[in-house]
C-alpha cells in the first residue's frame, strides 16, 4: 500500500501508479441497467471512468480527466497535480477538466497540459469560457497552459515518457511508456511501428471493454492475445463495461493477466530519468 503520512489527509504516491477508474464511458454500474454487475456488491464491480494517477520524481502526473475526477481525487486522497497527460479527446476522458479549478486556487497558477493537438482543440471549444478574454467573473476558472506532443519522447516530471501510437476505432490516440511500465487504454489495434516500443514491459495496462468484439476496443480474447504478445510480466485490463464481472473472469484469466480495479495501486518499475 502507498504510504500516507500522519500529519497530511493527502497519499504519498511517489514511486507508484494508482488507478483512478477502470470503468468504459458510461461507468459501471451503468444508469437504469439491473444485471448482475452493475448490482454486484463486490466492490471491483464498481468502476468510475478509465484514468490513472502517477506519482514521479517531480510530481504527480494525471492521465486524462474524467467527469469523475472530483470523486476519484477524493476518493484517493490525492491533492495536488502537477501535471496532465491526455490520451485522447473522448468526453469520458476530457470532460472533467473543470474539476482542475482547485488545484489552480491551491497553487495559484496553471496545471501543464501535455497532448495532441487535437485534443487541445476539444478543450478549447468545450471549456471556452475558461480561454476567452475577459474571463466572466466569479466561480473561477480552469487555468491550463497546453505543450503540445506527438510520438516523440520527451521529459516530463523528471522521467522520459515514450508516446505509443495506437488506433481507437478510426481515431488516432495516444498510450505511454515510463521505463517498463506502460498505459494503453481505448485502443482495439496496435500499429506495426509500436510493437518495438513495447518490448521488455514488467507492466502492461491494457484496454479490455467486454467479452464479445467491438468496433473500439478490445475484447477480452484479444487483449489476452496482445498479453501473450508483449508478454509483460504483469498485465492489468482496464476500460471494462458490466460485461465483465470481476470474480468470475478474473477466474478464468492466465497467469500474469488481471483484472485492474478502482484504487488499485502498483509500483513503478524501471522509470527512466530525463534527458
Amino acid at each position: 500500500m502507498t504510504a500516507v503520512s500522519s500529519s497530511t489527509p493527502f497519499r504519498d504516491l511517489h514511486g507508484s501508479l494508482v488507478f483512478l477508474g477502470t470503468g468504459t464511458s458510461v461507468g459501471v454500474p451503468m444508469v437504469g441497467c439491473s444485471c448482475a454487475t452493475c448490482q454486484s456488491s463486490d466492490p471491483r464491480d464498481g468502476r468510475t471512468r478509465t484514468s490513472v494517477a502517477l506519482g514521479l520524481p517531480g510530481g504527480t502526473l494525471l492521465i486524462d480527466t474524467t467527469p469523475d475526477l472530483r470523486e476519484q481525487l477524493l476518493r484517493e486522497r490525492i491533492g495536488s497535480i502537477d501535471a496532465v497527460l491526455y490520451t485522447h479527446d473522448h468526453v469520458d476522458h476530457v470532460y472533467g477538466m473543470d474539476d482542475l479549478r482547485p488545484i489552480c486556487f491551491h497553487t495559484g497558477k496553471p496545471v501543464s497540459v501535455y497532448c495532441e493537438e487535437r485534443v487541445e482543440r476539444r478543450i478549447l471549444q468545450a471549456f471556452d469560457y475558461a480561454f476567452v478574454a475577459p474571463a466572466s467573473p466569479g466561480g473561477g476558472l480552469p487555468k491550463v497552459t497546453f505543450n503540445r506532443i506527438s510520438t516523440d519522447p520527451f521529459s516530463l516530471l523528471g522521467i522520459a515518457v515514450t508516446p505509443l501510437r495506437l488506433q481507437h476505432g478510426t481515431f488516432d490516440v495516444l498510450g505511454f511508456r515510463f521505463g517498463n511500465l506502460a498505459y494503453c487504454t481505448d485502443t482495439n489495434e496496435i500499429p506495426e511501428e509500436t510493437w518495438p516500443r513495447l518490448e521488455g514491459l514488467d507492466v502492461l495496462v491494457l484496454d479490455c471493454l467486454r467479452s464479445s468484439r467491438h468496433p473500439t476496443h478490445f475484447s477480452l480474447s484479444e487483449a489476452l492475445g496482445v498479453a501473450r504478445r508483449v508478454n509483460a510480466r504483469r498485465t492489468l485490463l482496464v476500460h471494462m463495461s458490466h460485461d465483465i464481472r470481476h470474480a468470475e473472469v478474473a477466474a478464468t484469466l492466465p497467469p500474469g493477466v488481471e483484472l485492474a480495479y478502482d484504487g488499485l495501486v502498483v509500483p513503478l518499475v524501471g522509470i527512466d530519468a530525463s534527458a
